[in-house]
């Protein structure tokens, strides 16, 4: 990447090929913080195996609420070359990973497109797994055509008010609705091999929050009116109170159960039968992972 870095709406311009960072908080370098088999994920893509996993530090987003603010709101981990990233994903389809997970990787996408190519040239099969924010940009994501077959973005808020609140973002609704077009652009249609694992599609999150339940269901609508069943969508129940969260006192408790109850009730009312659920248990702080570099080399990324 050279010159002033657009890859994100935040449109920071930072010279990262130069050494500045980003809003994201990240260099030129791609940083992870951990690469495994994940098995939290939607069963179509943890499977019986596992989803080969790899969590990129720093974020464009930033939310307040993030489970993963130890490496979202700053850089730490193990910083990788194109060619490093790349044996960590034949590393990870050795290990029988279904597919490649990319955790959080827009503001890295150069590095892992090359990483791709570079991992397809030399054996690498399983499908690739686009898991973001939801807060970019079609022009970036017109780079993974090609690259990556299934995408797994969050589709946040729909309210400027809240998404300005918890990110610092208001144009995050607008956003989030040209990329998944995009996506879907991309990878137009939800594919499952005979093992019941995706292969290619869009299948979009929506975590509910405490006090969001309007909200949530105004996401809902939106995806189902928009897309109808060409899009799968994940209604998430596993928001954990996580960090400093002395701003934001309505976030310091869990989802109850009858909150999360009428959202799926609301999405099954409409009509939607692409999708999934979870089980209220499924928050706490026991499903975050440990960013302890598992997976990952320690050497300094090659010239």
């Amino acid at each position: 990447m050279s010159g002033p870095c657009l890859l994100c709406p935040r449109l920071c311009g930072a010279r990262r090929d130069l050494g500045e960072t980003g809003f994201c908080g990240a260099g030129e370098t791609p940083v992870a913080a951990r690469a495994s088999l994940h098995e939290w994920e939607e069963p179509c893509i943890s499977g019986s195996r596992g989803s080969g996993t790899v969590f990129f530090s720093g974020c464009c987003l930033r939310c307040a609420f993030c489970q993963n603010g130890g490496i979202s709101r700053r850089v730490k981990g193990a910083a990788l070359s194109p060619r490093q990233l790349a044996d960590v994903f034949l590393s990870l389809q050795e290990k029988g990973a279904h597919n490649i997970n990319l955790v959080t990787p827009t503001h890295f996408t150069p590095a892992v497109a090359a990483a791709l190519d570079d991992a397809r040239a030399r054996g690498l099969t399983v499908p690739a797994v686009w898991n973001s924010g939801g807060y970019e940009l079609p022009g970036t994501l017109e780079r993974l055509r090609g690259r990556v077959s299934v995408f797994l973005p969050d589709f946040k808020f729909m309210s400027p008010e809240i998404s300005q609140r918890y990110c610092s973002a208001p144009d995050y609704a607008e956003r989030a609705k040209a990329a998944i077009a995009k996506m879907a652009d991309i990878s137009p249609r939800p594919v499952f091999d005979a093992d019941g694992m995706v292969t290619s599609g869009v299948i979009v999150r929506v975590l509910l929050l405490p006090g969001c339940l309007s909200d949530a269901k105004k996401v809902i609508e939106y995806l189902h009116s928009e897309y109808g069943e060409s899009v799968y969508i994940s209604i998430m129940s596993q928001y954990t109170p996580f960090g400093d969260l002395e701003r934001f006192p309505e976030l310091k408790r869990r989802v109850r159960a009858r909150e999360y109850e009428r959202l799926v009730d609301y999405a099954v009312d409409l009509g939607v039968v692409n999708g999934f659920t979870q089980d209220v248990s499924s928050s706490g702080l026991g499903f975050i992972p440990s960013f302890d570099c598992e997976g990952l080399p320690q050497a300094a990324p090659e010239a």
